[in-house]
């Protein structure tokens, strides 16, 4: 498998290249307007230096001293100078001066008309400058590299401040990865412990919004883990119970036969007791593989046409009479005319005998069991309430989840193997309905399934 980088690392190498990205388009625009504006400046200062060398020239009131400090501000500058006699001759100590001035130039200057260009002299590009003074005229020259050294210069400190602002920023990027990565790397160690089976697992929610989304959500995880794992095992525990009684009952007896000890008169109660826990036993095993079934993909569910009236009319004559045998009162409440929804007969007859079978074990005789059916806008409402001790408040949001009730009531009134409501929760899921658990007006629990009304017509 191809190895990953990690966040930190990206981050870092985005911010580096961030910024010398910006470091290099700023430093190119930088360097393109202060040379473009250099070159013009250096004109512009050249020409004004020309000027005030005319005005010096040709002021006969100047004394030495201000002729000299000009002569010294040309050479700090590395300006050449020079003089155009009236003869057309040129007065210069600099073989630049004569190599930049033209005849044109001379002749220009002599007819009285200002100097301006730009040349290349050995390779070399260099302005000129030239004033009339008094039928003469002055030249100066200066070459465009010692224009622009200052310009120059701050090019340098423009990019030694870009490349000190790249490595700030490169630095400041590693660091806010480091920071960001930090809770990361331990979210996904916590991650990995929870894998390896540690539920002692918390995490500090510090860090960026999604930062603290990401450690609250691990917390989350692994509460719901200890949660689950802890009713996994007091399940396990519950059924190992109930599993080890019938399979003792049936143990002890089959000795008993084994052995000769049971009178051949009693052997047929014996057989019936064994019947009776193999039963039992049966029961159970049944309702833990419709229980594996129902998280399975190839669990199938056959949708179509079904007229609820109908099969509530079915399951009412079969409870019916076993309320009959067992001396509690059945009613039936349901319409004349049929109430059609789009499910699975067979898997909500099976949803509706768990609700029965749960009714029947806690109501006793004489109290009433009720199968009620109604049509209700976009829906079709199936009830069933009994009048046994019914549901406390904190039992309706749990009533579903398998084993909870078993543990809260084990030992207080009849229960069964934990396992019912589980599974008829988990086929009403299956069937795309809904069921909930309430208060029954006869005192009892009241299971209430909510079914998609099939379209008219």
């Amino acid at each position: 498998m191809r190895k990953r980088a990690s966040l930190a690392t990206r981050i870092s190498l985005l911010s580096v290249g961030i910024a010398v990205v910006t470091a290099v388009l700023a430093g190119a625009l930088a360097t393109g307007l202060i040379r473009n504006n250099g070159a013009d400046t250096a004109r512009k200062t050249l020409g004004r230096l020309a000027d005030v060398t005319q005005s010096v020239a040709g002021n006969a009131r100047t004394g030495a001293g201000a002729q000299g400090r000009l002569r010294t501000a040309l050479q700090g500058l590395n300006v050449r100078s020079g003089i155009v006699r009236r003869n057309a001759t040129i007065a210069t100590a600099f073989p630049i001066v004569r190599r930049a001035v033209t005849a044109a130039d001379v002749a220009a200057l002599l007819a009285g008309n200002d100097v301006s260009a730009t040349r290349t002299v050995d390779g070399t590009t260099v302005f000129v400058e030239g004033r009339a003074v008094d039928g003469a005229g002055i030249v100066l020259v200066q070459r465009r590299t010692d224009a622009v050294a200052q310009n120059e210069r701050a090019l340098r400190r423009i990019a030694v401040a870009l490349l000190i602002a790249g490595a700030a920023a490169a630095l400041l990027g590693l660091f806010v990865a480091w920071r960001l990565a930090r809770p990361l790397r331990r979210a996904a160690a916590a991650a990995h412990s929870l894998a390896a089976g540690n539920r002692d697992v918390t995490l500090a929610a510090d860090g960026p919004a999604e930062v603290v989304e990401v450690s609250e959500a691990v917390n989350a995880l692994a509460a719901a883990l200890r949660q689950s794992e802890q009713r996994q095992r007091n399940f396990l525990l519950s059924v190992s119970h109930d599993l080890r009684t019938p399979l003792t009952a049936i143990a002890g007896y089959a000795e008993s036969l084994a052995g000769e000890v049971i009178p051949s008169g009693e052997a047929a109660h014996v057989g019936e007791v064994m019947l009776a826990e193999a039963k039992r036993l049966e029961r159970l095993v049944g309702d833990l593989l419709d229980l594996a079934r129902l998280g399975a993909d190839d669990f199938r569910i056959e949708f179509a046409p079904v007229d609820v009236a109908g099969l509530a009319a079915g399951a009412a004559r079969v409870w019916g009479d076993r309320c009959a045998a067992s001396g509690v009162r059945f009613h039936f409440e349901v319409p004349a005319s049929p109430l059609w929804t789009i499910t699975d007969a067979a898997r909500l007859r099976q949803a509706l005998d768990g609700l029965f079978d749960n009714a029947l074990r806690v109501t006793p005789a004489g109290a009433p069991i009720v199968l009620a059916a109604r049509p209700e806008p976009g829906w079709i409402v199936i009830e069933v309430r009994d009048g046994g001790p019914g549901l406390a408040d904190a039992d309706l949001p749990v009533a579903f989840e398998q084993g909870v009730l078993y543990e809260r009531y084990r030992g207080v009134r009849q229960v069964g193997s934990g396992l019912g409501l589980a599974i008829v929760h988990g086929l009403i899921r299956r069937l795309v309905a809904t069921i909930e658990a309430g208060s029954a007006g006869e005192g009892g629990a009241r299971f209430t399934v909510r079914l998609p009304a099939a379209p008219s017509g």
